[in-house]
C-alpha cells in the first residue's frame, strides 16, 4: 500500500516540509500456503552453528526519484536451540549492496528448548547510516541467527509474516 505524497502547505505561504512519499506498511517476509491461524513462517532454517546465518532476506525497491529517509519496522520471527535452555542469538540487520550490514537492533539473546520455538521481535524507527543509507534503487533487510553456545550446540530460525517495514522517502 503507498500513500500520495505530501506537498508543501500553502497556508499562509509557509513551506512547511519537502514533499515526502510514505510505502507501507508492507509485509514482505514468509510467504508461502495461506493458513487457518493467519500465521505464515519462512522455510525454517536449521543446523545453525556459532556463525551467524541468514534466516530470510528480502530486496526492497524504492521509488523513482526518491532517497530513504527513515525506515520503521516491527520484525517478528521464531528460535529454538537443539538443547533444553541453551540460547539463541539473533538480530535483524540492512544493508545497500547485499554484503555488508548494519544491524537495525543489537544482538540478543533468548533462551530456546528443542520442543517449540521462542518468539522474537523488534520494532521501532531506524535512520538509515553505515552501509545501510537506502540511497540506492535497492535494499536489504534479513534476520540472522546463530547459537549462543560456543560447540555442540545448534539453533533454527524462522520469519514470521506479520513482519512489516514502512519507508518514509523524501526527493532526491
Amino acid at each position: 500500500m503507498s500513500f500520495p505524497p505530501q506537498g508543501e502547505d500553502t497556508r499562509d505561504s509557509v513551506k512547511v516540509s519537502p514533499p515526502r512519499l510514505v510505502l507501507g506498511p508492507v509485509h514482505p517476509f514468509a510467504k508461502g500456503s495461506l493458513t487457518v491461524t493467519g500465521a505464515q513462517y519462512c522455510t525454517e532454517v536449521g543446523s545453525i552453528g556459532n556463525s551467524y546465518t541468514e534466516i530470510e532476506a528480502v530486496t526492497l525497491t524504492a521509488p523513482p526519484g526518491y532517497t530513504l529517509e527513515e525506515i520503521g519496522f516491527g520484525f517478528t520471527g521464531a528460535v529454538k536451540s537443539s538443547s533444553t535452555g541453551e540460547g539463541v542469538n539473533w538480530k535483524w540487520q540492512g544493508s545497500d549492496d547485499g554484503s555488508s550490514w548494519t544491524d537495525l537492533i543489537a544482538e540478543q539473546t533468548v533462551a530456546a528448548d528443542a520442543s517449540s520455538y521462542a518468539d522474537v521481535s523488534c520494532s521501532g524507527r531506524f535512520a538509515p547510516t553505515g552501509n545501510f543509507l537506502g540511497t540506492g534503487t535497492t535494499f536489504k533487510v534479513r534476520m540472522v541467527a546463530k547459537s549462543a553456545v560456543a560447540v555442540g550446540e545448534t539453533a533454527t530460525g524462522k520469519t514470521k509474516n506479520s513482519s512489516y517495514i514502512i519507508g518514509t522517502y523524501r526527493r532526491s
